[in-house]
Parts: structure tokens; sequence; C-alpha cells
């Protein structure tokens, strides 16, 4: 992991860039990239994940790899090949509660979460493909657009001077379980194009737990296929072209006989940018997504299994753009300007209340939301070794066509027919920092924000049933917002070695929960607020061929609530740890044997807002080991979880608990030709 260093100088474009001459003599520079970051990044909490990092993980996951961010969670602890997908969001700072992300994701620019449900498509992100990842902890990050209520998570595709122009790869392991992958990047004139795909196959574990599992048990199996491409052509000296595509088909079972989910999904985005006297960037993203999910309920003893729910079509449309200027104000200031819009439409089709193995009912809910804003975003330098930077922006939202109507099949008589009233309001929110280096090897850094995030529709208007537990939708939730500080330091004192810390207090008013109103039933409400505050602690080093790495976060996130949801006031937000933290250490010398190691630690926490459900403490250890043999060829051993102890995911209300990856073992072959 390479800290403040790396993301101060990853704006460089120079460093980074491919570069060819034009007819007319002008250099040409393609960076595949966008603007880069500002002077003003050095006054907030950044992380930076590079490539080699990002290769390493034992499991190959994004989601595992990004967990080097101390703080960063999901609201499960499974990953993408046995979790739910509805269940994959991401948060940061403990400002948990849901299974909807609270933090902006972006690749290249473009959001990544689910138009409908909010969650995040894993599995649609190899970490090979990608070159950076910027974790900014805190709220606010006014010039991506709203949702950062947590942070900011942007991933970079990887730049040409760091991609193979062929790489491949297979490998098997524990529980047949079967990856391959293969890329490919060249020269395109004076541009580049790259393409890339991968498959996933694996019969799965048992996810429920050897002593509460029963004959109805078995192992859940997923298949995943992803392929992506990118193009990147200059029009010109100055400015280029970044067209970039997707697609994904996820299928997973859930370890129950009729709880099959398949999700596809589409992404294209189209970037200009311009990297002269004015820097400029023009964005424009489009998202598909068909997601399918069966549901079920399993008797006491876990002989028998009844399909409770065929969640058979939910198409989602999510498309965009976004705008920023940069004028030229001289080395001491830097101004940011622009806005974006974007949209999103769904709608959920749903069978249920099965009788004698058949649905009586079925259930169509869903809407469409429209945000646009615009933003100011300026950086300052008024003295040696001081920068000081603020910005704002403002947001009009609207929420439109929302329904919840249900109806028996055998009559079409309605039993619901909800028509919700259209809703809109205006946001504004603002975000301001200062970074002092009183000596060269440290940095002093404060930073205040505001933000927001809008329900989602499956927040909105979808109710669900998973086992027994109920939980009920609510279209009139209101937006969330967040308010808070942090103070934090950074020291540098040898090139490579990085020590930091961080103190912040949050607080996130109207807080959307799944607020308990009577046994194994919950509805979605707004929380007057979750109050968080805590400490981050970072740190790494680099010592000949040795790489360490050391993350620690400490959150004390209670709920502040009153009237239907009184009885979660002082308590902790649901899937919300106390203690989270991870080491690693990496030796490595070019052309030899390549050797890491992580240990994490996720501290217990509870599985609902009741903190009735307590989900255990967990320690695990991964490694991975790479061995080159010659002409492009190495050989891979990963190893997940190898003391292979038990990671609670889950507790239903009949207290059968659902654990995450067992330990899990992997041999491959890899070829790479630079």
């Amino acid at each position: 992991m390479r800290y403040r260093t790396a993301l101060l100088t990853c704006g460089s474009v120079v460093l980074c860039a491919g570069a060819a001459r034009a007819d007319n003599g002008d250099t040409i520079i393609v960076t595949g990239q966008g603007l880069g970051g500002t002077r003003g990044d050095a006054a907030y909490d950044l992380v930076a994940i590079d490539h080699d990092r990002l290769t390493m993980s034992a499991s190959g996951r994004m989601e595992d790899v990004l967990r080097d961010a101390a703080g960063l969670q999901q609201f499960r602890r499974s990953d993408a090949r046995s979790a739910h997908p509805t269940s994959q969001g991401a948060t940061l700072r403990g400002l948990g509660g849901n299974a909807s992300t609270r933090a902006l994701i972006l690749l290249d620019g473009v959001p990544m979460v689910d138009p409908f449900g909010g969650w995040v498509s894993w599995a649609a992100l190899d970490p090979a493909r990608i070159g950076q990842v910027r974790v900014t902890r805190g709220g606010g990050s006014g010039v991506f657009g709203p949702g950062a209520l947590a942070g900011t998570i942007e991933m970079s595709s990887v730049a040409p001077a760091d991609a193979d122009r062929l790489a491949a790869g297979i490998s098997y392991g524990s529980r047949n379980a079967v990856d391959a992958d293969a890329a490919a990047s060249a020269a395109l004139g004076t541009g580049f194009a790259s393409v890339s795909g991968g498959y996933a196959r694996g019969d799965g574990f048992i996810p429920i737990i050897a002593a509460d599992r029963g004959p109805a048990d078995r192992a859940a199996r997923y298949r995943q296929s992803r392929l992506s491409g990118r193009i990147v052509v200059p029009l010109g000296s100055e400015t280029e072209l970044q067209a970039n595509g997707s697609f994904l088909l996820d299928k997973r079972d859930r370890g129950l006989s009729f709880t099959d989910n398949r999700n596809l999904g589409i992404d294209t985005s189209l970037r200009l940018v311009g990297q002269g006297l004015w820097g400029w960037e023009a964005t424009s993203w489009l998202q598909v997504r068909q997601f399918s999910s069966g549901f079920a309920s399993v008797n006491a003893t876990r002989t028998a299994v009844t399909q409770s729910l065929d969640q058979y079509n939910v198409p989602a449309t999510g498309f965009g753009g976004r705008f920023e200027i940069r004028p030229p104000l001289g080395d001491a200031l830097m101004l940011r300007l622009g806005g974006d819009a974007r949209r999103v439409d769904g709608r959920t089709e749903e069978l249920f209340t099965f009788v004698a193995g058949s649905p009586t009912r079925r259930r169509v809910a869903g809407g469409n939301q429209s945000v646009v804003g615009g933003f100011a975003d300026g950086s300052v330098q008024p003295v040696k070794n001081l920068t000081v930077t603020a910005s704002g922006r403002i947001d009009h939202w609207s929420i439109n066509r929302g329904s919840l109507i249900e109806r028996i099949l055998a009559t079409s008589a309605f039993v619901t027919n909800s028509i919700f009233p259209d809703r809109s309001g205006t946001e504004s929110t603002a975000r301001a920092g200062i970074a002092w280096q009183p000596v060269g090897s440290v940095t002093i850094r404060g930073a205040a924000y505001t933000g927001w995030r809008l329900p989602t529709l499956n927040e909105l208007y979808r109710p669900f049933r998973v086992g027994a537990d109920v939980t009920q939708a609510n279209a009139g939730l209101d937006p969330e917002r967040v308010k808070g500080i942090d103070i934090g330091a950074e020291y540098h004192p040898l090139p490579g070695w990085h020590l930091g810390g961080t103190v912040f207090w949050n607080r996130l008013d109207h807080a959307i929960a799944n607020i308990t109103i009577a046994p194994s039933i919950a509805r979605r409400g707004n929380l007057d607020a979750i109050r968080s505050r805590g400490v981050e602690v970072e740190g790494g080093a680099i010592i000949g061929d040795w790489r360490f790495s050391l993350g620690y976060s400490h959150v004390d996130a209670r709920v502040r609530s009153s009237g239907a949801a009184i009885a979660t006031n002082g308590l902790q937000p649901a899937q919300t740890p106390r203690d989270q933290t991870g080491a690693s250490v990496e030796w490595h010398r070019p052309g030899s044997l390549r050797l890491g190691a992580t240990v994490r630690y996720v501290g217990e926490q509870y599985e609902d807002d009741q903190n009735s459900r307590r989900l255990t403490d967990a320690l695990t250890v991964d490694g991975a080991a790479i061995l080159p043999v010659g002409n492009g060829f190495s050989i891979e051993l990963r190893g997940e979880n190898l003391t292979n102890a038990e990671v609670q995911a889950g507790i239903a209300s009949d207290g059968t608990i659902e654990r995450a990856t067992p330990r899990s073992v992997t041999i491959g072959l890899r070829y790479a030709l630079r």
C-alpha cells in the first residue's frame, strides 16, 4: 500500500503516460486516466492501494483487498461467491445498519452501485484490471456527486505502462473451484486498447455451520463470467477519448432449494479528458441490470424446504453525465467547477404466498429517481507548507412514479394498490479542510464535511422475506444526511515509510434502518441518527525486499432514536463492529519468489437493530506465493482463512448461524508477456 506520497503524485499524468508524437510535432500524451487529484487532497483522510497489492490478494476478490483501508466493511462478512448479492453494500466509519452502500464507489469516474438496490456487483471488478484505488474516508465528496456519506472509493483502470501485453491464468482449488482469466492490451495508433475476461465457478461450501445444519442444507454453488474492454485514443495533442464497457453474468445458490439468484450487468461509459491549460472532463455512462432471486423457508429441523418468494425479474437502468473544468489560476490556486446529473429506473416483479408449491399472489413495485447538481471546489496555498481547501454543491432531487401493486393470481383482484405521490427537494452540502507541514516529514490535517444520500428504490418500495424474517418497505423514507469532522497527522520519516492516525466524529441524521416492530417483522424507517466516533491508525514500511502494512479502526457507533424505534436508542447499529485490524507482510525479490501473508481481525457485531443476536469476533490468516518458472510463466499458490476459523456472517431469528468462507486453497499457472 502506498499512502499520501503516492496520492499527491498520482495526478501527475506524465508519470503513467504513454507518449507519441503527432504529425505537427506536438507530443501526444495518452494516460487513460482522469484529471487526477488536487493539492487539497492533503487535507483529507486518504489511503491508496496500488496495483501490486491488488494482485497479491489471496482471494483475488476486490471486496477483500479493499479491507486494507482500515474501517471499510461490507454489510455481511461473506464475499461475492457466497453472500446474497443484495447484501453487498459497503461503508466506513461505523455508518452501517442496512445493506445499501453508504460510500460513493466509482470506476474511472463512473458510479458502480446497483441502480435499483444500492448494492455492489463485486464479481464484475477484476483487481488485475485496476491500476489504483483511492479511498477517502469521510463524507461530502461533492465533486463526484451525492452518496458519499461514509467516504469515496475511486478505482482507476490500469495505465498502459503497467498493463501486460498478454496475460492469462488458470487455477484449481478447494471444493472444485476453478478460476480462469485472460487479458490483452495493444497500441491503437497513438492510443491503446485492452480487453479482459474471467470465469469462476465452484461447488461452494455449506453456508450453515455444522452444529445448526440439517438434511435440507447443501453447498452453495456459484458461477461467474465477466468481460470488459477499453479503448483510449487521442483527439489532438491535449485531448483523449476513453471508452469502457463491461459485462457480468453472476449465478449463485444460497445453500437451499429454491434459492438460486442471477445477476446480469452491462456498464458502458465515455469520457473526454482535456489536459491542456484549461483542464476539463466530460463523462457519460449507462448501467443496465437484470436480477432475479429465489427465497425459501425451512422447517425447524431443517429437513424440508418450501419456496416463499420468486423474485423473477428486477430490471433496472441508470444513466448520467458529469462535466468538470479547471481554469488556469496559477500555481497557488486550483479551482474545479462543474455539474452532474443521474437518473435511475427500476422495478421488482415477484410471485409470493406459495400454497402447495404454487404462488397465489404477484407483486410489482418500483419507480424512478433523478438528481441534478452543481459544484465548486477550490484549493489554495497562501503560504509555503499550508494548504486550505473548500467545496460546496447544490442538488435537486426527485422521486417519481413510485408504486406497490399486489394482486391475487387467480382473480387479478388487488391486495395492495398503492400509487405514491411524487416528491422532490433540494440539498446543499459542503466540505472544507486544511493541511499544514510544520516540518517536511510531518503533515497535520483537519476536515469538516456534510453529505447526503437518497433512499434506494429497493428501500422505498420493496418488502421482502428471508426465511421467517419479514421486512416491510417504506415509501416515505427521507434522505440520509451526514455531518462530521476529523483531525489527523501523517509522518513520513523515510521514503517508503508511513505512519498516520485520524480521530473522527460523524452524525448520520435520518439513517435508514430495518427497524423491528414485532417478532420476526421489521420495517424500513428513518432513525433520528447514528452517532459515530472513533480512531483510525495506518502505517507501512519498505525495507529492502520486505514490505509491511498495518491498519486499525476503532468505532463507537450508537443509534439515536425515538418513537417506534425507541427500543434501539443507545444500541450499536446492526452489522457494525467496534474494532477491525489488518496487517500484511510481503517479500519480493524481482525475478524471484514472491511471498505474502495477511492477518485480519474483526470484532463482535450484532445481526439486528435490537442487539439480541451477536456475531462473534473472528481472526483470519491468508497467504499467497508466486514462483516464476521462466519464459513468462509462474506458479501461484493462494490460501484463504488458513486456520479455518469460523467467521459468522449472519444469525436468523431462530438462532441459525451462517458462516463466511472456510479454509480455501488454490494452485494455479499464470503467463504474462510485458
